[in-house]
């Protein structure tokens, strides 16, 4: 359970710093309560993780060998993908992302009442959350975890490493937002999920 945890919470909280989920959070806080958009965010990255398990769990009903090296080829995989789209990216912070955070918040707030009440400002940082997480790296990682690890272990550990995350944007964000490179934190994460599935292939050996 102590490896699934912290596998959990290394892999959520260096993934998800200066993520699209990440400035969806930092921009919705320059605007509204930041209680509320960390409620409506850290509810959004749990229910996801709690699905992705559960999609783990289910994936873990299939033989042991056919997920053992499920999980070995996905983990190398996204290594080698995030260190090869780390080293094309510029040194400076990566504005993409921020600029798709942005349109995603500036087309929920066309939707949505001028005048915004605290339900409303719950559901906007719930949904553009949950739908910006939906897909993502992240998603994947957790339900290979949950695959072949302990389900409470993962769970407590990536909503752990969400919640951090989540902190961080809603209080500092803004201070940080311009300083965070982009291609640090992907090839970081890249280094990560190659260690990952390494650990993987030499536990099943």
């Amino acid at each position: 359970m102590l490896t699934a945890f912290t596998a959990g919470l290394l892999l959520i909280t260096v993934s998800e710093l200066g993520d699209k989920t990440f400035f969806i959070a930092v921009i919705l806080a320059m605007h509204h309560s930041r209680r509320l958009v960390f409620a409506g965010v850290i509810a959004a990255l749990a229910a996801m993780t709690i699905l992705s398990v559960m999609l783990g769990q289910t994936a873990s009903l299939l033989p042991k060998v056919y997920i053992h090296y499920a999980e070995i080829a996905l983990f190398i995989a996204f290594g080698i993908k995030l260190l090869y789209q780390g080293s094309k990216m510029s040194p400076a912070c990566d504005t993409e992302v921020i600029e798709e955070a942005q349109a995603a918040v500036k087309q929920a707030d066309l939707e949505l009442p001028k005048r915004k009440t605290p339900l409303a400002i719950l559901t906007e940082a719930f949904v553009l959350t949950f739908m910006a997480e939906w897909g993502d790296r992240t998603q994947i990682a957790t339900i290979a975890l949950a695959a072949g690890n302990n389900p409470i272990g993962v769970t407590t550990g990536a909503v752990l490493g969400h919640a951090i995350c989540a902190a961080i944007a809603v209080i500092g964000g803004k201070m940080i937002a311009g300083k965070i490179s982009e291609r640090q934190l992907t090839l970081i994460g890249g280094c990560l999920f190659l260690i990952f599935g390494v650990v993987a292939a030499i536990e099943g050996a």
